[in-house]
């Protein structure tokens, strides 16, 4: 059951068994997996999820959105998940937010070799499951 709950700024912060929501930004340009994604992540009700599937918003979309944890997919086109991820690097506000690229030119097995980083980037290997993406969250 979620309730909702204004702070001192008038903003509105749900609550989820009195749980603060964790927020997840999702910069993918496939629609009907980033649409699953969300509708997976807030069925848990303790996710608030913000999709964007045109990379070149996503550094717009991160600033107004302020994730906890953003998913960027590495491959995409106008700009790709390493271009994505410099501008990111390169906002003093959201420099500090933990990035998860999520790929389907890395298999899982690969990951787990590594431990889910490689080249000093997490990774998570497409096609992926709630617990997957659950686990990268927590």
């Amino acid at each position: 059951m979620s309730t909702t709950l204004e702070n001192k700024k008038d903003h509105r912060i749900e609550r989820s068994h009195g749980r603060q929501k964790r927020k997840i930004l999702i910069v993918d340009d496939e629609v009907a997996f980033t649409s699953i994604v969300k509708l997976t992540l807030e069925a848990k009700e303790n996710y608030e999820v913000c999709v964007e599937n045109d990379p070149r918003r996503a550094l717009a979309s991160a600033r107004k959105f302020r994730p906890d944890i953003i998913f960027l997919d590495a491959i995409m086109p106008e700009l790709d998940g390493a271009g994505v991820y410099r501008e990111f690097m390169s906002d003093p506000i959201l420099r500090h937010i933990p990035i998860v690229f999520l790929t389907a030119i890395v298999r899982q097995k690969e990951v787990d070799e590594h431990k889910g980083c490689i080249g000093g980037s997490f990774f998570i290997a497409k096609p992926v499951d709630a617990d997957g993406l659950i686990k990268a969250i927590e």
